[in-house]
């Protein structure tokens, strides 16, 4: 079996890596912003929390349903033609929303388009860039390849969280709160064509290659039922994607916009540095043990921030899960791509990351509901609990199964 990392060869890890790299912290600093500012832009056009769930869950379910579409399109096309047409659905998509106020309107943008109400790393970009990253990466280096990947892209995202208080800045210097978030949307529009001009510098994967083989082959089964676990994390993180837990902290603390954009920014810095140790973590304890030992925590730490009596124990606990709970994330990526063969390996990219955005579709609109109950703090609890769950069923179900580098 030859790994296609053996054809581009270890001066892929230069040059197209760090195109991809540069292209995911522009992603990255449009969506810090973006997935605060597009709560704060219905609410502000008076929608109330079940209008902004909805629209959330529209925005997953176009998510799901593109990624399936490219994941099939993927092994007989080149990935940069694909990536160029998801960096132009970005643009469009920032270009659109300034211009819609009607809620059918909005929510069919929110559902073609690319802004994504998660934290998590969902996107029909995500599985392109996963593909196209593992070409150049030997076994030994996968997993801090994708560390470094998802460190620049949380770091970035921190950033764009930071910008999220532009529009204060904005509404003091005369401008009105709605003119403003338009303007946000313009600037997520144009990190979407600086995107594309990245990808267009990427090498072309030999077209024969990608044509010759099935999406997947013998590595179905396992694929398949890693799958069906990573569902059930993300059903569980859909009850606190990114703009509901502003949400939440907005309607139970009166958290302001400028202290929404510095927690998050904090919180995705954490969760940032936690990329390199999860790599270095994996080496020692393994890829699967990391995951599952790293989240567990977490997701205590979430539940407790449920009942927190204060604002400043609520953002202390959900600090503590930001330095954790993202470390599942290079992991999980390296591990799908270590346990499959290269030519599966975009299939497998995409066919991992569709259940996710399905399963996160459904959850943030009974979260919108949920979050109108007496006890506001229940999807938080719902989340945690079921992501401990799933934890103990990837460990479970996967312990003995090992990567390559952890078999010598």
């Amino acid at each position: 079996m030859t790994d296609i990392a053996g054809e581009t060869g270890t001066a892929s890890s230069g040059s197209p890596i760090a195109l991809l790299y540069a292209a995911r912290s522009l992603r990255g600093f449009g969506d810090g912003f973006a997935i605060i500012i597009l709560p704060a832009y219905m609410a502000a056009l008076g929608y109330d929390a079940m209008a902004i769930g909805l629209v959330a869950t529209a925005s997953l379910l176009g998510t799901a349903l593109l990624t399936l579409i490219v994941g099939w399109m993927a092994p007989r096309h080149d990935l940069r033609a694909l990536m160029l047409v998801g960096a132009g659905l970005m643009a469009a998509t920032g270009v659109a929303f300034p211009n819609v106020e009607y809620f059918i309107l909005i929510a069919l943008v929110a559902f073609v388009g690319t802004i994504n109400p998660s934290a998590g790393d969902l996107g029909v970009l995500v599985p392109l860039e996963h593909a196209a990253l593992a070409r150049g990466a030997a076994n030994d280096q996968r997993t801090l390849v994708f560390a470094r990947y998802s460190l620049i892209g949380a770091l970035s995202t921190a950033a764009g969280s930071l910008a999220a208080s532009l529009p204060d800045f904005l509404v003091a210097a005369g401008s009105t709160r709605l003119s403003a978030f338009r303007l946000m949307f313009y600037a997520y529009a144009a990190l979407g064509a600086a995107s594309a001009a990245l990808y267009r510098w990427v090498p072309r994967a030999p077209a024969q290659q990608e044509a010759r083989h099935a999406p997947l082959g013998p590595s179905r089964r396992t694929v398949y039922k890693l799958a069906a676990l990573f569902s059930i994390d993300a059903f569980a993180g859909g009850f606190i994607a990114q703009s509901l837990l502003v949400l939440w902290l907005f309607e139970r603390f009166e958290l302001s916009l400028s202290a929404a954009g510095l927690f998050f920014f904090w919180s995705s810095t954490l969760s940032a540095f936690s990329y390199p140790v999860a790599a270095w973590l994996a080496k020692r304890i393994g890829l699967v043990n990391t995951m599952v030992y790293t989240h567990i925590p977490s997701s205590l730490f979430l539940i407790l921030a449920a009942f927190s009596p204060n604002l400043s124990v609520a953002l202390g606990l959900l600090l503590l899960r930001a330095a954790l709970s993202q470390m599942d994330v290079p992991t999980r990526t390296s591990y799908v791509m270590a346990v499959v063969t290269p030519a599966e390996r975009p299939a497998a990219a995409s066919v991992t990351a569709v259940p996710r955005s399905l399963a996160s579709a459904i959850s943030p609109a009974i979260s919108g509901a949920l979050l109108m109950t007496a006890f506001i703090g229940l999807p938080l609890v719902v989340c945690g609990t079921l992501k401990i769950a799933y934890d103990l069923a990837l460990l479970f179900s996967f312990r003995h199964i090992k990567p390559p580098e952890e078999k010598a």
